[in-house]
């Protein structure tokens, strides 16, 4: 099979591999070439019809397309506006309740799970982030027997901000201390910043004193030194916790897409969607984020909200996040990158189509602020951009164990917890086999259905859980993003 139709109603089919002028597929006769994950009128459309993928409405067409031919940014726009107005129409998930599986994990104190046994160093400002990253590199001997690494994560931030901004960067932060992941933190602050340690105590909450220790650079008179002296003290703590059996239930998973092309929904996203059916199903909860990624699709997740209540929530969020666009002189539609359009993907709203795939059919339960974490077990809506480091920093930041991120271009990239990169296609996990962990463009290639795919992601996930390391994690990128909007002083 070299093209698809996704839906009845569509009025494109897609690519599904290279298609050549002058071939015959579904009974359509290719009137040009036609490269992978791009689209090709099923029937003649007038101008001003509207473009149909997904059973969705993507783009209008700007001139007559003749059945056969390339349907894309030459010959669609968007049809997306800064303000819509939205109904409840609540559609029930008919997912049912499946007995839960396990993973080998760590048990925190508070209840929680890990999945992964580190010490973190994290620097309240960017002033000390050479302090932070020194004092991780310094202490690589303290990886062992139940410690399995030491990171750093510096960042730009922390001083200079007001507002929204100055509560993000220590919401974010507070929020990456108090992680599972993360046997035992050392917080480093330097004195005079505005993000004081003082002041993120106060956003931290209660705290176990074992297992969190803060270093002020202005007050030591060797930090180098004093920091060493509390890391040692850290790894004793953190050494004590082992792998023991979890279930499921304990499970969060965040969930990303960047690097977007023609098969992202069909293949990658559509799979995870049913990897978070089935972690749903089994008692665990997934995140999905990108709220710009949304435009165009929100009707989708808005009639998948469990209550009225909900519903409002989504709303506001949707609206919130265009009033951002506006109050900075910016479209809401202008969103698809030049990769995404090299890969197929016309308008924001075929890309949100696609996008959205990632929630698949459970209803969703709640929906979080920036730097909030997860309080209710299913699918989380989670307030934040859809830039591809911030997003999931966002999402490590609201309790996922690991970021499930799809991608059709490809991105070595690799966030504060493990992130698995999926590929849309198979030539992308064969050529960068060193980036990709796992390959869904088998369903591209016809060798398994969306429901295996799902089914086979979700065991790796456990894997992953249970301590298999990323690609990324091998290759030791980690890095964090914290989401900025005002001014620097």
């Amino acid at each position: 099979m070299k093209t698809i139709k996704i839906h009845q109603e569509d009025n494109v089919i897609v690519a599904l591999q290279n298609v050549e002028k002058g071939e015959t597929l579904q009974e359509i006769y290719i009137l040009e070439p036609i490269k992978t994950g791009h689209k090709i009128a099923n029937k003649d459309i007038s101008q001003g019809e509207i473009i149909i993928k997904y059973g969705l409405p993507i783009g209008v067409s700007t001139k007559d397309i003749k059945k056969g031919e390339w349907v894309h940014t030459h010959n669609i726009k968007t049809r997306l506006e800064e303000e819509a107005i939205y109904t409840y129409n609540y559609k029930q998930s008919n997912l049912q309740k499946t007995n839960p599986k396990t993973f080998m994990g760590y048990k925190r104190k508070d209840g929680r799970a890990g999945i992964r046994n580190e010490i973190w160093v994290i620097p309240t400002v960017g002033c000390v982030n050479g302090v932070a990253t020194k004092l991780a590199q310094n202490h690589s001997h303290l990886v062992k027997e139940n410690i399995e690494g030491i990171y750093a994560y510096p960042h730009p931030f922390g001083c200079s901000q007001m507002g929204d901004d100055d509560k993000n960067t220590r919401r974010v932060l507070a929020s990456l201390v108090n992680h599972p992941n993360a046997g035992a933190v050392l917080v480093v602050g330097l004195g005079c910043e505005n993000n004081t340690i003082k002041l993120f105590k106060e956003a931290l909450g209660e705290w176990d004193e074992d297992r969190v220790k803060f270093l002020m650079c202005q007050e030591s008179e060797d930090e180098i030194e004093e920091g060493s002296e509390l890391l040692v003290q850290l790894a004793e703590y953190a050494n004590q916790f082992k792998r023991t059996s979890i279930s499921s239930e304990k499970l969060i998973v965040g969930m990303k897409c960047g690097g977007s092309d023609g098969l992202s929904g069909i293949t990658a996203n559509s799979v995870v969607g049913k990897f978070s059916d089935l972690l749903i199903s089994a008692g665990g909860s997934t995140i999905l984020t990108e709220v710009p990624e949304m435009f165009g699709a929100e009707n989708l997740l808005m009639d998948k909200c469990i209550n009225k209540e909900v519903f409002n929530k989504t709303v506001n969020m949707i609206n919130g996040f265009k009033d951002y666009f506006t109050n900075h002189g910016q479209v809401v539609y202008e969103n698809p990158s030049p990769g995404n359009k090299e890969g197929g993907i016309s308008t924001l709203e075929d890309k949100s189509c696609g996008c959205v795939q990632k929630g698949g059919s459970a209803n969703i339960v709640d929906v979080i602020g920036y730097g909030e974490q997860v309080q209710l077990q299913g699918l989380t809506l989670l307030n934040g951009p859809g830039n591809d480091l911030v997003s999931s920093t966002a999402l490590a930041a609201a309790g996922a164990h690991l970021v499930l991120f799809t991608t059709g271009r490809g991105t070595p990239f690799g966030s504060a917890v493990p992130t698995v990169k999926i590929s849309s296609n198979t030539p992308l996990f064969e050529k960068h086999s060193k980036w990709i962990d796992f390959n869904a463009g088998t369903i591209a290639d016809n060798i398994e259905t969306i429901e295996q795919g799902g089914e086979r992601l979700l065991e790796f996930v456990l894997e992953i859980a249970s301590g298999k390391h990323t690609k990324t994690e091998i290759s030791g990128y980690r890095e964090i993003s914290i989401f900025k909007d005002g001014v620097v002083l």
